[in-house]
């Protein structure tokens, strides 16, 4: 191991949940490593502004759902009083907990942080520049690119204006304003409009395609559509913004499509259109690392670049933009270093809508079958026949298995309801396993619980489900 501190073995640039869990296994492994992102500890964007504070605001929706739930039971609370400095409070002490957690860890395995922008000299070198504005110059052997991504814009819509909001800005919850329009129906738009709708803000959605979440299964979306048509003002489909302009008191707009109302005005509007990957500014040109024309690393199963001692890995290397994904790459790409025999192969990445109610799928979706052409059988499972659900007062769930019918193996798994988040985990066991539908069928489920949806929609395959009368066609 070199002693010279202007080298490393490794050099992981950028410390989100592809970084610093490739940075702590290459560490655990007995390599020298050198971690460098921008932060003053690892997290990225997911822990700083991303995945974990958006999902602490979410907490605090469905707790505020709950409140108006519980005069289903006969309970009655007052209209709660909202203190917004003491909410980013909570969010900010979360932040720090783990990211003051990561930095404990970055200690203990004796991995050198930099707090820093790296750029690429050449295969193998970095030149960093720290928050002081001093430079540096490190040496490595080989290195992994995990730089995640920035919030998408939409280059017709530019206007400088604190009411025109990003994913990022709209965490910070400056302020709950009286209404906002939300551009963009993916998960992203959804999950901040739930927020910001639980506050009191009156939120309308405008998407350009003729359903939320494209790309997910219809079954499941409608189960979310019907709740969001009661906490969302409008959900305006087959729409576009075409125009807007900053007005007195807010932001004007322009709409085109499936709409009655074609200018309409918002205190504030949040872009949520998608994320964009970090791959540019980082001196890749200066390496023979190949990028493509949406601005993704290039990179193979072992998630090597064109430059064989270079790797990348998160949403710089391609979709889906998700954190364990990223982490899992991450992985691989240090096995890979080690010299061990890996490929990043997964057959079920999860995805999770952490609105309510939840929506869960993994491995191949009904639509993608559809897209394809491929043979399935799907059985279903409604939370209406859901002992659990019931007590919970959550009946607007579904549980759904995609099954091959020649060898009844479960193709995918999707769910939508509460704790669905939490459900699709056993769906990636059986996928990534090969499990059949009578592995569900046979393995015993503690009732009652939700977990039993996912065997009774296998016991719905066989025709023989307790709960749900579906005879087995033919």
């Amino acid at each position: 191991m070199s002693k010279d501190p202007n080298s490393t073995q490794l050099a992981v640039v950028g410390g989100g949940p592809g970084g610093y869990p490739a940075a702590f296994l290459a560490a655990d492994l007995g390599m020298q490593v050198t971690l460098i992102d921008l932060e003053p500890k690892p997290g990225g964007v997911c822990l700083y502004r991303g995945c974990i504070p958006s999902k602490t605001l979410l907490h605090v929706a469905k707790l505020l759902g709950e409140t108006h739930q519980a005069a289903e039971w006969g309970i009655q609370f007052p209209d709660p009083e909202i203190d917004l400095d003491q909410l980013r409070a909570r969010k900010e002490k979360v932040v720090q907990q783990l990211t003051g957690g990561l930095g404990q860890l970055v200690k203990q395995r004796k991995i050198s942080y930099i707090q820093g922008r790296a750029t690429f000299l050449d295969a193998r070198t970095l030149k960093i520049q720290d928050s002081a504005g001093q430079e540096e110059i490190l040496n490595f052997q080989h290195a992994i690119v995990a730089t995640g991504s920035r919030p998408a814009t939409l280059p017709n819509l530019s206007l400088e204006s604190e009411r025109l909001i990003d994913s990022t800005s709209a965490l910070e919850l400056a302020g709950i304003p009286k209404t906002m329009l939300v551009i963009g129906g993916g998960y992203i738009g959804l999950e901040l409009g739930t927020v910001y709708a639980a506050l009191g803000t009156q939120v309308s959605v405008v998407e350009m395609m003729p359903g939320l979440l494209p790309g997910a299964d219809r079954d499941l979306v409608r189960v979310l559509s019907k709740r969001l048509e009661k906490l969302f003002h409008s959900m305006m489909l087959n729409t576009t913004v075409a125009e807007i302009g900053e007005v007195k008191g807010g932001i004007q707009v322009r709409l085109e499509g499936d709409v009655e109302e074609a200018e309409q005005t918002f205190e504030k509007i949040l872009v949520a259109v998608g994320r964009k990957p970090n791959s540019s500014g980082l001196g890749l040109e200066n390496t023979r690392v190949e990028i493509n024309q949406r601005g993704f690393v290039k990179v193979n199963q072992q998630r090597q670049t064109a430059e064989p001692n270079i790797y990348a890995v998160g949403d710089i290397a391609g979709e889906p933009m998700l954190a364990h994904k990223a982490t899992h790459e991450g992985l691989v790409a240090v096995e890979a270093i080690a010299g061990h025999k890996v490929a990043y192969e997964p057959h079920a990445i999860p995805a999770v809508v952490f609105t309510d109610p939840e929506l869960a799928w993994c491995g191949l979706t009904e639509t993608q079958a559809k897209q394809e052409n491929i043979s399935i059988e799907v059985a279903r499972f409604p939370w209406g026949a859901s002992g659990r659900a019931t007590t919970l007062g959550r009946n607007d769930g579904l549980t759904k298995l995609i099954i091959e019918p020649q060898t009844e193996r479960v193709l995918g798994v999707g769910l939508a309801g509460a704790g669905a988040g939490e459900l699709i985990a056993e769906g990636v066991l059986a996928v990534e396993m090969a499990a059949l539908a009578s592995d569900l069928r046979l393995s015993i489920h503690p009732h009652p619980t939700l977990s039993e949806t996912i065997m009774e929609a296998a016991e719905v395959f066989f025709g023989q489900s307790t709960h749900a009368y579906r005879p087995k066609r033919g």
